[in-house]
């Protein structure tokens, strides 16, 4: 067979079209086949001192944690609700209500929190007063070492 103009043409665009759809399919296939970055369960993260908490008197906490969505990970400034019973039993509640995640507050002259969005009521332990909230206010796992509050998954309480 010889080899002419058209046999050359031939060859070079099937080359590119090779080569065009290898350079489009390698980064698809690590897409769909390459696990993403998995969020470590069971992390704890620091969210302060807690000395300064005076007992069943609830305080907003601040801290930062890292979150991990798919690829992308980014660090996040969030809160929590810390309410010391005793020096040895810590409560942290998530800052979202549970009928349709407003942030609510504590009020302390009806020592309570409300939710300003549709008026939900919670006590100091985040069990429902008045609805529409469905059900108590989401609780962080805790621990305490020494005077360090260490937040772990926020778990529902059913």
């Amino acid at each position: 067979m010889a080899f002419n103009r058209r046999s050359f043409h031939i060859g070079l665009v099937s080359g590119l079209n090779l080569l065009m759809g290898t350079a489009l399919g390698i980064p698809a296939a690590v897409y769909l086949f390459a696990a993403p970055k998995s969020r470590k369960k069971g992390g704890w993260i620091d969210a302060g001192d807690i000395s300064s908490i005076p007992l069943n008197s609830p305080e907003e906490v601040v801290f930062r944690r890292t979150r991990v969505d798919g690829w992308k990970v980014t660090s996040e400034r969030t809160t929590a609700w810390v309410i010391r019973k005793n020096p040895a039993e810590v409560i942290a509640l998530a800052p979202q209500c549970t009928h349709l995640g407003c942030a609510y507050h504590w009020t302390a002259d009806k020592d309570q929190f409300e939710c300003p969005c549709h008026t939900s009521a919670f006590n100091i332990d985040g069990k429902v007063l008045s609805g529409p909230a469905p059900r108590p206010l989401d609780r962080y796992d805790v621990k305490v070492q020494g005077n360090r509050l260490m937040l772990g998954e926020v778990r529902s309480e059913a």
